[in-house]
């Protein structure tokens, strides 16, 4: 639970900035919102990853069975092969800006998807447990377990922060040393 539950959030918090970062791009052509965007890919599909695997790991002893095609367990798949979805895109494409535009609208569509992961126990009678700690009344777990939850909810959104920032930092470093290269090869040809 005190991996399963922070890595969920951080796959669906991580989904969230993915598609803010692709709308900023598409609407204002920032070019540091599609570095962000590229950055959290990688790391919201390993948090959900994460997720799918700790959950079938949870879910085995406590509902007898590794998977079901339960409405959450199948939309947070599918929130995964959005991610996987946003990384080939991006890359299938001739010239980086296409492939970048087409990686936006697939994550700014998507989004849909974050809605029906979280409610999808309210509105389908499915194994998943409903929520337990974001309810408009106090928190059903007990604060022996509440404290270490949110401990590690804490840590993983640090470690998300701290991907996401030096991948970000790599790409556009990356990205620098492609246009001196490119400026150098035309200060040659001239």
């Amino acid at each position: 639970m005190y991996v399963h539950v922070p890595a969920a959030w951080m796959a669906m918090f991580s989904y969230a900035g993915l598609a803010v970062s692709s709308a900023v791009y598409l609407i204002w052509r920032h070019g540091v919102a599609d570095v962000t965007a590229k950055a959290i890919a990688p790391a919201g599909a390993a948090f959900t990853a994460i997720a799918l695997v700790t959950g079938s790991l949870w879910g085995q002893p406590m509902w007898g069975t590794w998977w079901v095609w339960d409405a959450r367990l199948t939309s947070v798949l599918l929130l995964f092969f959005l991610y996987l979805g946003y990384m080939v895109l991006r890359d299938a494409f001739d010239a980086p800006e296409r492939g970048a535009k087409a990686a936006a609208i697939l994550a700014v569509v998507g989004v849909v998807n974050l809605p029906i992961i979280k409610f999808s126990v309210d509105w389908w009678n499915t194994l998943h447990q409903p929520a337990t700690i974001s309810k408009l009344d106090a928190p059903s777990i007990h604060p022996s377990m509440l404290w270490p939850l949110l401990a590690m909810a804490l840590g993983f959104t640090l470690i998300f922060v701290a991907i996401v920032c030096l991948r970000a930092r790599t790409e556009l470093l990356e990205r620098r040393a492609r246009s001196l290269e490119m400026q150098a090869a035309l200060g040659r040809a001239e």
